[in-house]
């Protein structure tokens, strides 16, 4: 790669990725089928439930909810696996003897997940618009905004997250805990209007909350400007705690 550009490296590396992640049946089943299974689940719940209080209706939760499920599902844990894979087959540390810079190691490995978070994120905003009789984005920039956020979030707390896993198996381990935390308590389906004041107090503190915040205040509205501004600036801390853990512990030689 002697000679090329940042952009000739990132467009290498992203095709190699892509390709590897084409042939990993398994994480495309769960990129792809996952999030459209847990949406359809996660309807039928909230059909039953009183969403009364918080302005939703259980499409709109479900269907704003499945928008942090790609992020979950499609980068964080997918992208878990991927560090750790290339981690322990060397890739990572002969990436490294070349002239491709750390930043740009990573960031290629996660542009086929951001690239398809982004592309199944607006697939659902369509699909909801257009087949669940949904409005349109009421305002489409925070809707982006909120989606580019949580691509570079999950992403940077999926590289700190490889540091504390040892193999390709125990990544389903490691990534459960913010898993668990982020489907009960960041609003993806049980919106936190309806937890007590408490309990909604704590779970606005959460690394997913502020995206899936400004996802609904773009698509669904109702939310003011100083909880978006807020929303905002939680997901932009974690993230800079992230890359900071990133920074100081993420391993780039095998863990034998």
């Amino acid at each position: 790669m002697t000679g090329t550009t940042v952009a000739g490296r990132l467009n290498a590396l992203g095709r190699a990725e892509l390709t590897l992640f084409v042939r990993n049946r398994t994480a495309v089943f769960l990129a792809l089928l996952m999030p459209v299974v847990l949406i359809y689940v996660m309807r039928s719940t909230l059909e039953e439930m009183d969403l009364g209080g918080s302005g939703l209706t259980a499409a709109g939760a479900s269907l704003s909810g499945g928008i942090g499920m790609v992020l979950l599902q499609v980068v964080y844990m997918n992208l878990v696996a991927a560090y750790v894979a290339r981690r322990e087959e060397l890739v990572l540390k002969r990436l490294r003897t070349g002239e491709v810079s750390d930043r740009e190691i990573l960031t290629a490995t996660a542009l086929p997940a951001g690239l398809l978070a982004l592309l199944q994120g607006t697939l659902i905003v369509v699909v909801g618009t257009l087949a669940f009789d949904m409005t349109a984005p009421h305002r489409p920039d925070l809707l982006l905004l909120g989606l580019l956020l949580g691509i570079v979030l999950m992403t940077a707390l999926a590289a700190a997250t490889s540091a504390l896993t040892r193999t390709v198996q125990t990544a389903q381990l490691t990534t459960l805990p913010l898993f668990l935390v982020s489907l009960l308590g960041s609003g993806l389906f049980v919106p936190l209007d309806i937890l007590p004041d408490l309990a909604a107090s704590l779970c606005e503190l959460l690394p997913l909350t502020g995206v899936m915040t400004l996802v609904r205040a773009g698509w669904l509205g109702g939310v003011p400007a100083g909880d978006a501004l807020g929303a905002a600036l939680t997901a932009l801390a974690w993230t800079v705690l992230a890359v900071f853990a990133v920074q100081r512990w993420f391993r780039w030689d095998p863990r034998r």
